[in-house]
């Protein structure tokens, strides 16, 4: 019989300190010693959060964009480095599981960057540094493509998490992947999107995505959006008042925590900042599972199968290594 606990989670929903991965950090370290002091054993942060969402990919045209785009590859993060020994350090602390994002440079060479999700466990361990597969609409003008090989589940002091950025949570397979490998906690990590189409209402998207995900593998989710800060609208947006009147749409942001039957265990936060926390208890996974198991008694997996390629992908391969 699998260790089912039950513990508190936390989703944070805030705003980095634009384009300063130094102030982001510290900010996130105070984060998560206030959750812990809150009782949270599992922490999640937003996507990109250090030090930032690109949204000039939204409101500018590439070549305007070009600037900001080297602004935020000498914001980024190296992994490993510095920032992330502050993060691990601050989880083995506070003793939570964290899960956060952040810009990663690419290397070796310059201009290569990932919107990557980092799991820390509880001991500062960084089990995953998992590369968001394929980035969304103007964000290709930014990121890189992950590859299957950090497309997995960690077993931690929770119980086993997986975890996906934004648009990845709208990928079926995807997520079906992460499920039959035995997923109980998911981790879905966004950005606050007020620069979407006019009718595209990104919080209500965000709680959609979040209630099939759980409904359909009966699992608990933790979901965790950015925010919009003054001084980000300011230097978004410049002297542009539609820029500005697109940055303050309502509804842009969600955050909160899901359970097995699709249902907010507590009431999510929309557009603010703070955090929302909740008792997850993994033994409500087990009695829904009895109605639809779709990954094992509610399957065929004589007529589906699903393949996936976990192999690094790698731009160079010398002939040594192939020995």
């Amino acid at each position: 019989m699998p260790h089912l606990p039950r513990f508190t989670a936390a989703a944070v929903q805030a705003a980095p300190v634009y384009l300063d991965p130094a102030a982001t950090v510290d900010k996130a370290v105070a984060l998560i010693h206030e959750a812990a002091g809150h009782g949270a054993e599992l922490v999640v942060f937003p996507e990109v959060f250090v030090p930032g969402y690109p949204y000039w990919n939204w409101t500018m045209n590439p070549v305007q964009g070009s600037p900001w785009f080297e602004r935020l590859y000498r914001a980024a993060v190296d992994v490993p480095g510095p920032y992330v020994d502050t993060l691990r350090a601050a989880a083995r602390q506070a003793g939570v599981v964290l899960v956060i994002g952040i810009n990663e440079r690419g290397g070796p060479g310059l201009g290569l960057l990932y919107n990557t999700l980092l799991i820390i466990d509880a001991d500062g361990e960084l089990l995953s540094i998992h590369r968001k597969l394929m980035p969304t609409w103007a964000e290709k003008l930014t990121w890189g493509q992950g590859d299957g090989s950090t497309l997995a589940v960690h077993p931690t002091a929770v119980g086993p998490l997986g975890a996906l950025a934004c648009g990845e949570n709208t990928n079926p397979l995807a997520r079906f992947t992460l499920l039959a490998q035995g997923e109980l906690v998911h981790a879905a990590c966004y950005i606050a999107l007020p620069v979407g189409p006019e009718d595209y209402d990104m919080a209500d998207s965000i709680a959609l995505r979040t209630a099939a995900h759980c409904f359909e593998g009966k699992v608990f989710s933790v979901v965790s959006c950015s925010t919009l800060s003054p001084g980000m609208v300011d230097l978004i947006a410049g002297d542009d008042p539609q820029v500005r009147k697109q940055l303050a749409r309502p509804h842009s942001a969600l955050s909160g925590i899901f359970g097995p039957d699709g249902r907010p265990v507590t009431e999510p936060l929309v557009d603010e900042e703070g955090i929302v926390y909740a008792e997850i208890d993994l033994g409500r996974c087990i009695q829904p599972k009895q109605m639809h198991d779709i990954v094992g008694h509610y399957n065929r997996f004589d007529v589906f199968r699903l393949h996936v390629d976990n192999r690094p992908l790698r731009p160079l391969t010398l002939p040594e290594e192939e020995a």
